[in-house]
This record gives C-alpha cells, structure tokens and sequence, in this order.
C-alpha cells in the first residue's frame, strides 16, 4: 500500500504516503479497515453525491490514522470507488497504524 509513492524527506521535510483506498458510500456506519484487492477499505454513510462521499472516505481516513484532515488529499479518483489518496506527515505510528488498518 505504501510503495513508491512513501517518500521520506530530509530534515524539515514532511513523509508522504500515497495509497489506494476503496470508498463504500452509503454504508450503515463510518468505518476504516480491511483489504480488497489491494486497497484500504473505507465504509462511508454518506451517499455518492456531489462529492459527499469522497470527502466523507477522506475525513474518515484522516481520523483513522490521527492526522488532520488537510493532511489526506485526493489524488486520482473522484468520480471512482477506487481512489489514490496522499497523506502527508505520515510519521512512524501513522505507518504502524496503516498496516493495522489493512490487516482489519
């Protein structure tokens, strides 16, 4: 999930992770975890709307790994239940907390 998008910088730079989720739009509760085909599973209740649902799945991920929500963007994938998505300040735990995610 973390291949060659993860970048680590030098000192003063932010890491980065870029990974693959896949959204679940109108699912009974909000919820991060599991794997399917490779990618994060994230469960939204919010519709597929207007765009509700990506931010929903983007929120719901930044929550999940404990970062600010400006941290996750959208990288590819707005119309898609397939996204690419980058998180930015992806220190050690927030790695840690990935892996734990995918393993759900």
């Amino acid at each position: 999930m973390t291949g060659p998008g993860g970048r680590a910088g030098g000192p003063g730079q932010e890491r980065t992770v870029r990974l693959t989720i896949r959204v679940r739009p109108g699912s009974a509760r909000t919820a991060v975890g599991g794997e399917h085909a490779g990618a994060l599973v994230v469960r939204v209740t919010a519709p597929a709307v207007d765009g509700r649902a990506t931010e929903a799945a983007l929120a719901a991920v930044a929550g999940a790994l404990g970062v600010r929500r400006r941290a996750v963007t959208l990288i590819s994938g707005a119309a898609s239940r397939i996204k690419v998505i980058e998180v930015t300040g992806a220190d050690q735990a927030v790695r840690q907390r990935l892996r734990e995610l995918s393993d759900r």
